[in-house]
This record gives C-alpha cells, sequence and structure tokens, in this order.
C-alpha cells in the first residue's frame, strides 16, 4: 500500500455541492486520471505520491490532503458512475419491477464505472495490484449504501431495512463483475461495456428467482 500520513475525507453527497467542492472534486479526479497513467507505464510500486502530485500540478501535501495513499488516489474514477445509477434508480417507479427499471435505464447510468480508456486500464490493474484491488473493492462497498440509499427512497422504505440493502448489494456485485468481466477479458469484444452488465444483472435476477422457487 501507499505511503501516507493522513486520512481522506469523501465529499458529502447531498444536493448540488457549493463551487469549492466541486473544485475539489474536479481536482481530485485530475489527480485520478494521472495517477492511473503512471501506475500504467510504470506499475504502482516504482510510482511515487511526489510524482504523482508534480505530474498533476499539486503539491504532495495537497495530495495527502485528499488521499491517505497513492493507491487511492485512483478512486474518484472508479466511483465516478455511482451517483448516476443511483439518480436513475431513485426517480424510477416503485411500482416497476425492479429489473425491468435496470433494462430499461439509459447506458451512462448503467456503467459500473465510466467506460473510459482509463478506468478499464485502472480495473485490469486491480487483477494484479492488491492495493488497487484494496481500493476497487472498498469502493464498491461504499457504494452499496448510496445505491441503498437510492434503493428505499424509490420504494419509501428505510434505507437501514433489509431490501433495499440485498438490492443494493447484488446489483453492486452484478456491476463490479461486469466491469472485470469486460475489463479483464479484452478478447471478448463483441458486447459492449453495457450490454455486459445488463447481461450480469439478468443473471443475477435469474438467480434469485430460481433461489426463491427452491426456498
Amino acid at each position: 500500500m501507499g505511503d501516507a500520513p493522513t486520512s481522506a475525507v469523501r465529499p458529502a453527497r447531498s444536493g448540488r455541492p457549493p463551487l469549492t467542492e466541486r473544485r475539489k472534486a474536479a481536482t481530485r479526479l485530475e489527480i485520478a486520471e494521472v495517477a492511473v497513467r503512471l501506475f500504467s507505464e510504470k506499475g504502482v510500486a516504482a510510482t511515487s505520491a511526489d510524482e504523482i502530485a508534480a505530474a498533476a500540478g499539486v503539491s504532495t501535501r495537497t495530495l495527502w490532503r485528499y488521499f491517505p495513499t497513492k493507491e487511492a488516489c485512483v478512486q474518484p474514477l472508479l466511483a465516478v458512475g455511482v451517483d448516476a445509477l443511483a439518480e436513475a434508480l431513485r426517480h424510477s417507479s416503485g411500482r416497476e419491477p425492479l429489473i425491468d427499471v435496470l433494462e430499461t435505464m439509459r447506458p451512462e447510468a448503467m456503467r459500473p464505472t465510466a467506460g473510459s480508456a482509463d478506468v478499464l486500464s485502472l480495473v485490469r490493474l486491480t487483477r494484479t495490484e492488491p492495493g488497487l484491488r484494496s481500493v476497487w473493492l472498498q469502493t464498491h462497498l461504499e457504494a452499496e449504501s448510496v445505491l441503498a440509499e437510492a434503493l428505499a427512497e424509490r420504494s419509501e422504505e428505510s434505507p437501514d431495512a433489509l431490501a433495499p440493502r440485498v438490492a443494493a448489494a447484488v446489483i453492486n456485485v452484478a456491476l463490479r463483475v461486469a466491469a472485470e468481466e469486460y475489463a479483464w477479458k479484452p478478447e471478448r469484444s463483441d458486447r459492449t461495456l453495457d450490454e455486459v452488465a445488463r447481461a450480469a444483472l439478468r443473471i443475477a435476477a435469474d438467480a434469485l428467482r430460481q433461489g426463491s422457487r427452491t426456498a
């Protein structure tokens, strides 16, 4: 893992953030893009926090204010699709079956990540870099509460209730596996990331239906 003296504070998700928060988010994303490029070119072990900061045009001290480790610098890129998916779920009809809602969502809301070349390179690195793998899994763990809140609002339940938490976990895992499938197996280029994500969600829904019949 990276060498860092402080812990990062994630920006609040409620409402439209003020200008300073948007600037901070933009800076975090710029640092993430630089970190992915350097990690891809040199490897994680050979890339220092000082190099990431210099390439991003910030001081090392500023970098440590945003991120607890050098590996954590990539987190904003991994989390970029969470808010779009949560917003789409939040505004869907609670009367419509969830799987139908997910099937008809627009591609930008369905992407488990941004789908950019940088993000796909990063997901590939998580397969061989334990530090990045840890950040990848932690990002998805944090995404579950965001999705659970959106699903609870959709169904008028408490976000602590079992149903939205389980549904959020199922969606989250399906989309994580879809991103890994797409990034780790480039030879399967006949499908887009959106198509792989939808296929993963259908598999999850079918598995749950079969489980309920045999329970």
